[in-house]
């Protein structure tokens, strides 16, 4: 993919409509310390339309959206809503104001019940001061209801569907009888299917007057679902325009400031002679199911493709002792391994950049350098108990430096560095633990266009430098265009492995769903 630098989007004002705005943001700024990060930003909202606010990862949406929401207050500027005049003390007072929003990040207690979770810190109660649990509990059939969902009101969160905590969190917002909701990456965990439900859910509460700030970094979805786009870059307002007026390409370059053109790095000629550095045989992720057996060559990105369920991360975990499963054979280098957890695999080479990454894969409060050096301080101990920090520090700047991490320096907290940044002091992590295989699971979820085409570059890079990478993915593009094999997996199993010219959308397609019309989005 290469990259055309060009005279940055021109920064500039909203166009006027002449209707009065349900809320309207002017001239914000907010700094944290000596950093800022808002510089007189504008945003205008009205009732009954969906408003995509766009910009990649640090551009400011996040701070913009917290303080629409009273969770940040801003330094200058205004906000009117309904034509007066605001400034929220804090969330509950946005609440009031009837404005809610539904994180990214699940703001659910999992122990807790669907009932319990829409009015907590709100309960009802009847006239004798006891909680009204009927009460709750037909409200809260009503609010599901309203969105399409039923589900075990007694079941605690965390046996839900990642989906079904998603229409939780908005029937939570809309118990506060929310005019203005904000949706934070909704989509990013959702199958095709259950977005397509979410969308028909968007249009009906646009239907009723409901105003909603739409984030997400899925451009198609923006052309899908909303009526106007503001977009920001580097804490700048860039412009607002309406989505017939516009296309990706534009929006590419007013989020970026250059232009991307499409497409990946080009891909190495096929080398069937490169050494093999895995092999997995009689993979059986659960008895009286066909054994499944992949091989990875040194070098070479591998794809696991197929629906959301078909197995493509549990063969993975599986591979490194994390998944029980009814049979295995693994081997490293040409050698019979028996991994018996993330661990053991580690030890042997393999590294893990999970989905989750800010869960599974990272301490968010912790610095760059001590996520970097996490997994690793065995090699910096010296006289049992102390730890050779100049090593240490040398170590991880060049880790920083091999995969390019944009942060003020390595005791920058994690939380203060956008979605991609984050993703590469993963990399950098497991790079400094020198293994030669990587599994990349979801590379590029909750992350910019931007971002995306550094992160493409940097597995290039890796593979270039004889690291082996497995990539578990569901956007059909980038299985296609950063893949150099594919195996395709349904019900569990691996179908058909592709290599070459057969690597396209058509193919994996036809072997995941064999022959039906279901798509990876």
């Amino acid at each position: 993919m290469t990259l055309q630098e060009e005279r940055p989007f021109p920064l500039g004002r909203p166009r006027s409509i002449e209707r009065e705005p349900a809320l309207e943001l002017k001239g914000i700024r907010k700094s944290f310390g000596p950093v800022q990060v808002l510089h007189g930003v504008d945003l205008q909202l009205f009732a009954g339309e969906v408003h995509a606010l766009l910009g990649e990862n640090g551009a400011g949406k996040s701070t913009l959206s917290k303080i629409l929401c009273g969770i940040l207050s801003f330094d200058e500027g205004e906000m009117r809503l309904n034509g007066q005049q605001r400034r929220f003390m804090d969330y509950d007072d946005a609440v009031k104001a009837g404005i809610g929003i539904v994180f990214q990040e699940f703001s659910l207690i999992p122990y807790l019940n669907a009932v319990e979770n829409v009015f907590l810190g709100r309960e009802k109660h009847n006239r004798f001061g006891l909680l009204d649990r009927t009460a709750m509990r037909t409200r809260t059939r009503e609010l599901l209801g309203r969105l399409g969902i039923q589900i075990d009101l007694d079941m605690p969160i965390h046996k839900l569907s990642v989906a079904q905590q998603q229409f939780v969190e908005i029937a939570k917002a809309l118990a506060l009888d929310a005019r203005i909701l904000v949706l934070d990456e909704p989509t990013a965990t959702l199958t095709p299917v259950e977005v397509e439900h979410l969308f028909v859910v968007m249009r009906q509460l646009r239907a009723e007057g409901v105003a909603i700030v739409f984030i997400s970094h899925h451009l198609d979805e923006i052309f899908e679902i909303c009526d106007r786009i503001t977009v920001l870059r580097d804490g700048h307002y860039v412009d607002t325009t309406s989505v017939a007026e516009t296309d990706i390409d534009r929006l590419v370059l007013m989020m970026v400031g250059r232009r991307i053109e499409a497409g990946f790095p080009d891909k190495p000629d096929p080398d069937d002679t490169a050494q093999v550095v895995l092999r997995a045989r009689e993979m059986r992720l659960h008895k009286n199911m066909p054994p499944s057996e992949f091989e990875l060559r040194r070098g070479e990105i591998l794809g696991f493709a197929g629906l959301v369920g078909s197995g493509r991360t549990e063969m993975a975990l599986a591979l490194l002792g994390e998944f029980d499963a009814a049979s295995r054979r693994v081997e490293l280098h040409g050698t019979q391994r028996s991994l018996a957890n993330a661990a053991d695999a580690l030890a042997s080479g393999i590294g893990l950049l999970p989905e989750n990454r800010k869960d599974e894969g990272l301490i968010v409060p912790f610095s760059v350098r001590h996520n970097i050096s996490l997994n690793n301080y065995g090699k910096y101990r010296k006289l049992g108990f102390f730890i050779d920090g100049k090593r240490e520090s040398a170590d991880v700047g060049a880790a920083m430096a091999m995969v390019r991490v944009k942060a003020p320096g390595p005791e920058t907290r994690l939380e203060e560095l956008s979605g991609g940044n984050q993703q590469k002091v993963v990399i950098a992590r497991w790079l400094n633990h020198d293994v030669d295989i990587l599994i990349f699971d979801e590379p590029t979820r909750g992350i910019d266009v931007g971002a995306k085409v550094e992160i493409y570059h940097l597995m290039r890079d890796l593979t270039r430098r004889g690291v082996s990478i497995i990539m578990i993915s569901s956007e059909l593009p980038e299985v296609v265009g950063m893949s150099d094999r594919v195996c395709v997996f349904r019900a569990g199993r691996i179908v058909k492995t592709l290599a070459g010219e057969d690597v396209t959308a058509q193919e994996v397609m036809k072997h995941a769903t064999a022959g039906g019309s279901d798509a990876i989005h």
